[in-house]
C-alpha cells in the first residue's frame, strides 16, 4: 500500500511509519492539514490515515475538502477522541473509518489493510481509452497513439504507461511503481524503473514538439503537459 499519514506529533509519525514500512507499505508524512491535503491532491495514495486534531487545517475539514474536490482515496481518522458523536461526527466528514487514540498498530495495520482491499474490490472503470493530451491508450486493443501515430511498446513499457497515465498530473514515486508495475514491495536497488522509463520516454516524447514524461528531481516522475516555472 501507498499510504498518506497526516500527524502533527512527530514522534506518533514516526513510528507509524517505520512500522508500515516493516510490514513491506510506503508511507509518506504530513506534519499538518495543508501539507496533508496537497500531498493528497498531487500524490497516488492507497489509503489516507488523517489525526483529527492538525494545525492550519484540522482532519475533518481536510476530509471534507478532499471529497468535496471529488477525491474518494480511503481515509481513517485517528483521534484522541473516542466518544460515539465523536466517531459518527468523524465518519459524517466523509472518513471510512475512525480510530481512537491509544491505538495498537496490529488493529490500525488490519484496518488500512480492510479498506485498501475494498476500495481495490470496486468493479473496475468501465472506460476504455485513457488521454494525456494528444497521447491515447486503447485498453480493449491494447493500442497506443500519438497525434494518431502507432507507438509499439513493450509489456512492462505498457503497463508503466497505462499506470502513468491513470495517475497523469500526480507525482509517482519509484515505490509506488515498483509494487504497483513490478510487484515489489521493496526496493530491489537497480536502475531497472530509469531503464524503462528513459526508453518510454523515447518511444512517446523523442518525435514530438511538447514533451509529456518528466522526471521530478528527489520525488519521482509526472505525465503531464510541461509545468512552467
Amino acid at each position: 500500500m501507498n499510504v498518506l499519514l497526516v500527524e502533527d506529533d512527530s514522534s506518533v509519525g514516526d513510528f507509524i511509519v517505520g512500522e508500515l514500512g516493516a510490514a513491506g507499505h510506503y508511507c509518506v508524512h504530513k506534519l499538518d492539514g495543508e501539507q496533508g491535503y496537497e500531498a493528497a491532491r498531487n500524490g497516488a495514495f492507497d489509503v489516507l490515515v488523517v489525526d483529527r486534531m492538525l494545525p492550519l487545517l484540522d482532519g475533518l475539514s481536510l476530509v471534507q475538502k478532499l471529497r468535496s474536490a471529488g477525491d474518494d482515496t480511503p481515509v481513517l481518522i485517528l483521534s484522541a477522541l473516542g466518544e460515539v458523536d465523536d466517531r459518527v461526527q468523524g465518519l459524517h466528514s466523509g472518513a471510512d473509518d475512525y480510530l481512537v487514540k491509544p491505538f495498537s498498530m496490529a488493529e490500525l495495520l488490519a484496518r488500512l489493510e480492510v479498506l485498501y482491499r475494498r476500495a481495490a474490490a470496486v468493479p473496475a472503470d468501465p472506460q476504455t481509452t485513457l488521454h494525456v493530451e494528444d497521447l491515447c491508450m486503447d485498453l480493449l486493443r491494447q493500442q497506443v497513439l500519438r497525434q494518431d501515430i502507432a507507438i509499439t511498446l513493450q509489456p512492462r513499457e505498457y503497463r508503466l504507461l497505462e499506470y502513468l497515465m491513470r495517475h497523469a498530473g500526480q507525482v509517482v514515486t519509484r515505490a509506488m511503481l515498483l509494487e504497483h508495475v513490478w510487484g515489489y514491495r521493496f526496493d530491489p536497488q537497480t536502475n531497472v524503473i530509469d531503464v524503462h522509463v528513459s526508453r518510454l520516454r523515447q518511444k512517446i516524447d523523442r518525435d514530438f514538439e511538447s514533451p509529456l514524461l518528466a522526471t521530478v528531481r528527489g520525488a519521482g516522475y509526472r505525465l503531464g503537459p510541461a509545468h512552467s516555472g
